[in-house]
């Protein structure tokens, strides 16, 4: 089946050569393999080269708006046919020559990223702490100073290159013939070439080192928390820069605490006549004791709101709310006088249960 150019570069058929090199730097950005990871992407970006390719050439769009992509012969292959996307080396060359810069192979690569668990007390992840960490990465050779030499008399000049740390080439673009500057992937664009690498990295830069690092740990922070430390990964190459350094933080669960979200949930014993009588109570808070006042006739389980007694906001929001759920406590064990008392109230008092069943059968 005949392929629609135009339908591929989403421009009309009198669209003019600006638009269709326009249509296509938006879709190739696009489905460039360096900025695309889906497995399709390189059969797209070489369907939509193809299709520039021929609607910017005067004499194959005139073949094609003819006969369509099977013309008198037999298509664009051939000596006369596409060529656009067989001239590059590399399907990284038309980007760079489009876009600039340099394809991801001749980039100084980052250091790697590190991660670090660290558990932490509840205290701790409200109020806030500083904590030192110990772990082993690749550090710039103390040796070179991360050069991957010792002496100027070490390095020669890229045979490659010339020492200018560039390379430059005629490449084919559908739009016509480039000449493309790229960093050159010998010495990645450093003009130099090590002909006695240090004895202690072998050139690399990069040497072993036991590391310490202070974290300070914000207040607020929840349990599964991620804090990036910039710069305190693996070292990278040469002259490029330190990867990061990710702390994952896991609280330990309080006694009496209960964390949801900024929010705090705690249970507390009442006495029978506190419920029935109202009363003030002291309540624990993350700092120190409250009063909160029972209402008269309080029945088990009732949950009282504390404005501002929670956690606080990691982003600096304010403080969540403390919820107190107050439950009767039932003595097992009374002295002689309670039981007494306690005899003559249900002598006085209606039961419960005889109430619910004349509520209930009409007794």
């Amino acid at each position: 089946m005949a392929k629609d150019y135009y339908k591929i570069l989403g421009v009309e058929k009198n669209a003019s050569k600006e638009d269709i090199k326009k249509a296509y730097r938006k879709l190739a950005m696009q489905y460039h393999p360096d900025k695309n990871n889906d497995a399709g992407a390189t059969e797209k970006f070489k369907e939509i080269s193809e299709a520039a390719a021929v609607l910017s050439d005067d004499e194959k769009k005139a073949q094609y708006d003819r006969f369509g992509s099977a013309g008198p012969q037999g298509g664009f292959g051939g000596s006369s046919g596409f060529e656009g996307f067989s001239g590059f080396d590399d399907i990284n060359d038309i980007f760079e020559s489009f876009f600039g810069g340099t394809s991801r192979r001749n980039r100084k690569r980052k250091g790697s990223d590190l991660r670090y668990d660290i558990t932490i007390d509840f205290e701790d992840a409200a109020f806030g702490t500083e904590k030192e960490i110990q772990f082993e990465r690749m550090d710039k050779c103390k040796e070179c100073d991360g050069k991957g030499y010792r002496k100027d008399s070490d390095v020669e000049e890229c045979s490659h290159c010339n020492g200018s740390g560039r390379v430059t080439k005629d490449v084919r673009t559908p739009f016509g013939l480039f000449r493309q500057s790229a960093t050159c992937n010998h010495c990645s664009g450093e003009g130099r070439a090590i002909k006695n690498p240090c004895k202690e990295c072998n050139g690399t830069g990069k040497s072993s080192k036991r590391v310490k690092l202070n974290v300070k740990i914000p207040a607020g922070v929840d349990d599964g928390s991620t804090l990036r430390i910039g710069g305190e990964g693996m070292a990278g190459e040469r002259s490029a820069g330190a990867g990061d350094m990710y702390i994952v933080v896991h609280v330990r669960p309080h006694k009496y605490f209960a964390r949801d979200g900024t929010d705090l949930h705690i249970e507390v014993p009442i006495s029978y006549a506190q419920a029935v009588l109202g009363a003030k109570i002291e309540v624990p808070t993350l700092e120190k004791p409250v009063n909160m006042k029972v209402p008269a006739g309080t029945e088990s389980g009732t949950t009282f709101r504390l404005e501002g007694k929670g956690m606080k906001d990691v982003d600096g929001w304010g403080y969540g709310d403390l919820l107190v759920k107050v439950n009767i406590e039932v003595p097992k064990k009374l002295s002689k006088k309670e039981k007494e008392l306690i005899e003559k109230l249900a002598g006085v008092k209606e039961e419960p249960s005889k109430s619910f069943l004349e509520k209930m059968f009409g007794k």
